[in-house]
């Protein structure tokens, strides 16, 4: 496998695009399914046996763990809820240098568990930029994943356990209009050789897509309404494009931006997305009420650039006491006493604001092992 990635370097763009073009016939065509970040930085947060328990109560079928926790892994076993797994940015390095640990990160963390936990993703790193303050590790992501891809294929699950990581929005430099989407200059030597290896191995990106921290940056040009999905009109034209909501707009953006590198079609899956109830500009409970129900209620029918269902995983399950600034602790869909809190549910795709039962089955690629 060593072998390969060396080659795939040599890949010509126009031989990666030719298996975007096979790919892109193969789109995610099920009913969208909402899944729910489970963020533990807090210190009066129930045990992990109840928060399993609360999703299922709540039918919250798929997970994004941002560590791989021993409680919430063993609580997982036969619960039927679809996972993200993280790799913490901490291990980044360590899995990137030595193949040996790879494997018995995969063993300890996945093998241990997987099938009667349904780990659907593996996250290596979150938020890692080639800019700013985690500058340092961005060489490390590529090599950890293709660890960590190697180590899962050994085992014959690369069809079935995707390896990919999760970025921010600070990496696109231009998304207005949506359709010229591009990725900032200082992060494409970063960021195409790890669109190339997506391409490979059919992988989706993670993108987090938060309208809340847009509208707040510039809310002279971006209006709260656009931003809650409660504009009554389109707002931006693009072509045959019309953008009614900030969401749409700012995914769209990243769409644009990995077609517009021209290596290959990669799926999007947002990997988190949410507004907080308190602590800021723009926080209150009514406006993340709104933004959540929206969000919810949109995410089956997908973009205008990419009209499918939007696999789509709402930040987060609780507030969390520990985190900050002060508007960083009320993300939460749930307080930690376990009471929701907001009003709507959460399971299956929701139409005309009803619940309509269905699993997203995501995208159906070719196989990897060329």
């Amino acid at each position: 496998m060593a072998s390969f990635f060396a080659r795939t370097r040599r890949f010509s763009l126009a031989s990666l695009f030719l298996l975007g073009l096979f790919s892109i016939n193969l789109i995610p065509t099920a009913d969208a399914q909402i899944g729910i970040c489970y963020g533990m930085m807090g210190n009066n947060l129930p045990p992990a046996n109840e928060v399993i328990a609360l999703y299922k109560a709540n039918n919250i079928k798929r997970m994004r763990l941002y560590d791989p926790n021993l409680p919430a892994l063993n609580a997982l076993r036969d619960s039927g809820i679809e996972l993200i797994l993280g790799i913490p940015n901490s291990d980044l390095q360590t899995l990137a240098t030595n193949q040996d640990s790879a494997r018995q990160w995969v063993q300890k963390n996945v093998l241990n568990f997987y099938p009667s936990v349904k780990i659907k993703y593996i996250a290596v790193g979150n938020e890692v930029s080639p800019v700013g303050g985690s500058s340092w590790l961005a060489q490390y992501v590529l090599p950890a994943t293709q660890n960590v891809y190697q180590a899962i294929r050994a085992q014959g699950l690369h069809d079935q356990i995707k390896v990919t990581t999760a970025i921010d929005m600070t990496l696109i430099g231009n998304s207005f209009p949506p359709s010229k989407g591009s990725f900032r200059g200082d992060v494409r030597s970063y960021l195409d050789p790890f669109i190339g290896y997506l391409v490979y191995a059919g992988a989706p990106l993670l993108v987090n897509v938060y309208p809340y921290f847009s509208h707040i940056g510039n809310p002279r040009d971006i209006s709260l309404p656009y931003a809650l999905f409660t504009s009554p009109s389109v707002m931006v034209q693009d072509g045959p494009n019309g953008y009614q909501n900030l969401f749409d707009a700012m995914l769209d953006s990243v769409h644009a931006a990995l077609d517009n590198t021209g290596i290959g079609w990669v799926n999007v899956v947002v990997s988190e997305s949410g507004w907080p109830s308190d602590g800021g500009s723009a926080t209150s409970y009514d406006n993340a009420r709104i933004y959540l129900d929206n969000l919810i209620s949109h995410v089956g029918k997908g973009t205008p650039r990419r009209p499918w269902a939007i696999e789509t995983y709402l930040f987060a399950m609780f507030d969390e006491n520990q985190k900050s600034p002060e508007l960083e602790k009320h993300f939460g869909v749930f307080y930690p006493n376990k009471q929701k809190k907001y009003p709507f549910g959460f399971g299956g795709e929701r139409r005309n604001g009803e619940i309509v039962e269905g699993d997203f089955n995501g995208t159906t690629f070719f196989k990897s092992d060329m």
